[in-house]
């Protein structure tokens, strides 16, 4: 039992039309800067609303990176990932803090790997530590997740961009970001904006229609989503027969989907049932993103005026 509930907890990523375009994006990339020497390399951005897969798609990618070079170039034996600064390090992983100054996002770059950082170390002494270490831990692929939250229009945020220019210059790596619908941000504006959208290609990851064509794709993906379930009187098409109800529910966003089925899940196997109905679905609080989309609150009445 507690195995399954794991199972459900962490759960599988479901292949999307997102991912796979990102997939071979970043590859292409990677080919294309492999051998390049000068100037900032090209880039991805993975923008979308809020739910939609954003995050999924970037770990995803990193992830299969990381298997493909640990299979490709495996560690010798005793070289663990705490063994910094060694090779065998192919992906790293940041996010973006809020309001972040250029020192505070350098040491998130530097936290990922255990450099040390102190506080009395300045921005330049951090930044030359994250370029060193990152290129002799052979980092091929740095993901930055949460980029909406730099603002290019205010002195901290331009500091911010100035150092995002400056290690994809410095370090020997594609770099990869994801944000909230980063074309309505400021991330685009002025100059650095500018520098930005010319090295940078957008994946898009959106909420799944429910008719396009002659196509389903938001039934095709609950379908991709029904088949990973680990439940044991639960009927295959269930939840497919409810696609209507579920893309009402979660507005076609695959992250408020995945969540609804994965809690329905886990109380299916506390409760005994083993199996989801759209009674059981109706019972999970889902995100307020979603369940204002699902239960829209009521048009105010309309004032009445006096005549005088």
């Amino acid at each position: 039992m507690e195995e399954r509930l794991a199972y459900h907890s962490v759960f599988v990523t479901v292949r999307t039309p997102a991912i796979d375009t990102l997939t071979t994006g970043v590859r292409t990339l990677m080919i294309l800067g492999r051998h390049q020497q000068t100037t900032a390399r090209s880039s991805l951005i993975v923008t979308g609303p809020a739910a939609a897969g954003k995050t999924t798609a970037l770990l995803h990618v990193g992830r299969a990176c990381h298997l493909a070079h640990t299979r490709s170039q495996p560690a010798p034996a005793g070289i663990t990932h705490a063994a910094v600064p060694v090779a065998y390090v192919p992906v790293a992983y940041v996010l973006v803090p809020p309001g972040a100054t250029a020192k505070a996002l350098a040491t998130e770059f530097a936290r990922y790997l255990g450099i040390p950082a102190t506080a009395r170390m300045t921005q330049a002494q951090i930044t030359d530590a994250v370029c060193h270490t990152y290129n002799r831990a052979g980092v091929r692929l740095v993901l930055i997740d949460e980029i909406h939250r730099l603002n290019p229009r205010t002195t901290t945020g331009a500091q911010s961009a100035d150092l995002l220019k400056d290690l994809t210059e410095r370090i020997g790596a594609t770099f990869v970001y994801a944000g909230i619908d980063v074309t309505t941000t400021a991330l685009f504006s002025g100059v650095r904006g500018a520098q930005l959208a010319g090295r940078a290609s957008l994946v898009e990851c959106g909420a799944f229609p429910a008719r396009l064509g002659t196509r389903e794709p938001f039934r095709e993906l609950i379908a991709g989503v029904e088949a990973a379930l680990d439940l044991r009187t639960h009927r295959a098409g269930t939840l497919a027969h409810h696609a209507a109800y579920l893309h009402q529910r979660t507005a076609g966003r695959i992250g408020s989907l995945t969540r609804l089925i994965r809690q329905a899940a886990i109380t299916a196997i506390c409760d005994g049932t083993e199996r989801i109905t759209k009674q059981s679905l109706d019972q999970v609080r889902l995100d307020h993103l979603a369940e204002t989309h699902h239960r829209p609150a009521s048009a105010p009445a309309r004032s009445r005026t006096r005549r005088p």
